[in-house]
């Protein structure tokens, strides 16, 4: 059980709701890097296979990945990007969330349904055991309604977390999300603080926030292909109930300095790799036996700490 400071003393612990010490990991192989891969099974699975195997299954296949680059050379160009009824009532609901809004202002985006068997993803694992959640609150066959929510919720609920005050300059989060993330720094004004006491009277106040991404279905088109670029786990759990027409929030990208700013980094680093090769990395390769190892890995838990510094000084008047 992973431990979680909830104290300024440091001996003062508690855990999250009790979870499997292991789960079912699905990691699409034959594509670079092998070092990637040897890696991640060395770093994560409780039963390693030797190096030699895993190199084995890799060029296997690798060797698959070079016969569908002919036989499905194009497959990702030009995938069906159908824009939602304006008038859909779930549609209209959802753009009242205000990080709608404030989230996806930077570039032309559309609330459209997508086939997920043609768009390109960047993410080689899949955690399977949280896939057979998600499966199970949505049902063996979800309605349009539910589909819809489940791609793009209007009261998303957020993952567990723990956090606490370590040391006087040092907060620690923790949370079995992936998607935990530092979200930036905030500027605020005494107004904006409420039912909390102020420790004195307020010049400014700078907040250090620490959450989760939009939690939207959320894919990047460019050069003519459909990047899935959030929601990788429900669109597995989607297509594994048989459901291939989803909405998605997609972002219309027009250059490589904008894919820079919205992609994630592995989009970002190797753009050619993922626009350019004649048939990427896909999501329907998830379900490829010939392309994907299934493993138990160890759980861990994302653990973000923020410290502040604090520098008074004094200058010479002018």
């Amino acid at each position: 059980m992973e431990p979680v400071i909830t104290g300024d003393d440091p001996k003062t612990i508690t855990t999250l709701n009790p979870q499997p010490d292991a789960t079912e990991n699905l990691y699409l192989i034959g594509r670079p890097t092998l070092k990637q891969f040897l890696r991640f099974v060395k770093d994560n699975a409780i039963h390693s296979p030797s190096s030699g195997h895993l190199v084995e299954e890799w060029q296997a296949a690798n060797k698959i990945v070079r016969e569908l680059e002919k036989e499905q050379a194009g497959l990702a160009d030009n995938p069906s990007i159908e824009p939602v009824d304006p008038e859909n009532e779930l549609l209209l609901e959802f753009l009242q969330v205000p990080l709608v809004r404030h989230s996806f202002n930077t570039v032309p985006t559309e609330v459209a349904y997508v086939d997920l068997d043609r768009m390109v993803v960047y993410q080689h694992h899949i955690d399977l055991t949280f896939v057979e959640q998600l499966k199970r609150k949505l049902g063996p066959s979800p309605s349009e309604e539910e589909i819809f929510r489940a791609c793009l919720p209007s009261a998303p609920s957020l993952p567990p977390v723990k956090w606490t005050r370590t040391h006087r300059d040092t907060f620690v989060f923790v949370s079995p999300s992936d998607d935990m993330r530092f979200l930036g720094a905030m500027q605020m004004e005494a107004e904006n603080i409420k039912d909390y006491p102020p420790p004195g009277n307020l010049a400014g106040v700078v907040g250090l926030a620490v959450g989760f991404g939009s939690n939207f279905l959320n894919a990047i088109y460019t050069e003519k292909r459909l990047i899935l670029n959030n929601g990788s786990h429900r669109a597995y759990a989607l297509r594994d109930l048989g459901v291939t027409r989803v909405p998605c929030i997609v972002q219309h990208v027009s250059s490589r300095d904008e894919l820079s700013v919205l992609a994630c980094t592995a989009v970002a680093d190797a753009p050619n790799f993922f626009l350019q090769d004649p048939r990427p990395m896909m999501l329907k390769d998830y379900f490829d036996p010939r392309l994907r190892k299934v493993m138990s890995i160890h759980r861990r838990l994302r653990q973000v700490t923020v410290k502040f510094d604090v520098d008074v000084t004094f200058a010479p008047a002018i």
